[in-house]
């Protein structure tokens, strides 16, 4: 049986073990794979796992023998899942491997936009505090977390560990929403959009991209909060209108962001918040923590084993598949 792992650095560039996935199948792990190649290594594999390669319609259609797609990812909207559907393939995913992982990225991007470390870092190395008249400086306006509150924008795992995080902190957590969840612990409070967009000194920003969500923080979003207010992203750049932010931050209409995520990825030299003022931006690692990539991997393989077996595990199209989903241990 052929399995081909189309794009395999990101999730493992070294640190990691493939022999358990070796021990399944007959292995090609690439570690990247251009979209005109994807057809090519490919062909006649049963089994691919993707973590970024998209998977359309047409390239699906020409891979008869293909039946399952593993996606080493939580978000699979790169796979054409109607069109696997209709293949009968079935595609898994691996749900809430970097909750905390990302939870804490959070907080990484928040902390530094308060305290500035690297800021004070980089003075002291360059000796300003050796020449400095008085026993300390701070080159910026220092925050203090406790008693502020932070506005989260989803709420599934992630939102709530940022919620657990927060209160830790001394915050006030406040959940956005168009529906009042039922599950809200002690301390958390629920509010519409509007409500929480108008009172959060901290929105960080945990909803999938959708049509419903993409674009959510535009001008008139924007023009809700506190000027004072600080935006975090470690969900989907689309999420975010770039321009309008940009132009929020470098008119301090807004004090600051946090960005983990953009709309292009890697993004290009002219994007608009690549040197905003006040903006921190990383480049996509809030997921990519040794031991989340570990618990991803260990599922992937998990999930592969499982249909090996003849059973399914983390199937997202699993309510639309048709006919009899067919596994090795099914013939």
């Amino acid at each position: 049986m052929k399995l081909v792992v189309l794009d395999g650095y990101a999730l493992n560039p070294g640190d990691l073990s493939w022999e358990p996935l070796r021990a399944l199948a007959d292995c090609q792990i690439f570690d990247r794979t251009a979209e005109q190649d994807i057809l090519i290594r490919a062909e006649g594999a049963e089994i691919l796992l993707t973590n970024k390669v998209p998977l359309r319609r047409e390239t699906l259609a020409a891979l008869p023998a293909l039946r399952y797609i593993g996606v080493s990812a939580t978000g699979y909207d790169i796979v054409d899942i109607a069109q696997a559907t209709r293949q009968n393939i079935v595609v898994t995913n691996v749900p809430s491997y970097g909750t905390n992982s990302v939870a804490q990225m959070v907080f990484a991007l928040l902390l530094e936009l308060c305290n500035n470390v690297g800021l004070h870092n980089n003075a002291v190395r360059q000796g300003l505090w050796a020449r400095n008249p008085d026993w300390c400086f701070w080159q910026s306006q220092l925050i203090e977390l406790s008693d502020k509150t932070i506005g989260i924008v989803g709420y599934g795992r992630i939102g709530k560990r940022v919620a657990d995080i927060a209160q830790a902190f001394g915050m006030h957590a406040r959940v956005a929403g168009t529906r009042r969840p039922n599950d809200l612990p002690p301390g958390v409070d629920w509010g519409s959009l509007d409500e929480v967009f108008a009172t959060a000194d901290v929105v960080s920003l945990h909803c999938p991209l959708q049509p419903s969500t993409r674009g959510l923080i535009n001008s008139a979003r924007i023009a809700q909060m506190k000027p004072s207010a600080i935006l975090i992203n470690t969900s989907r750049g689309g999420l975010i209108v770039e321009d309008a932010l940009a132009e929020a931050l470098n008119s301090g209409r807004l004090a600051g962001a946090g960005l983990d995520v953009l709309t292009v990825e890697p993004p290009r030299a002219s994007s608009p918040l690549i040197g905003a003022k006040n903006c921190v931006i990383t480049p996509h690692i809030a997921w990519a923590t040794r031991e989340s990539r570990s618990r991803l991997l260990d599922t992937a393989i998990a999930n592969l084993r499982m249909w090996l077996d003849g059973h399914l595990e983390n199937v997202v199209n699993r309510s639309n598949l048709l006919g009899t989903i067919h596994s090795p241990a099914s013939e």
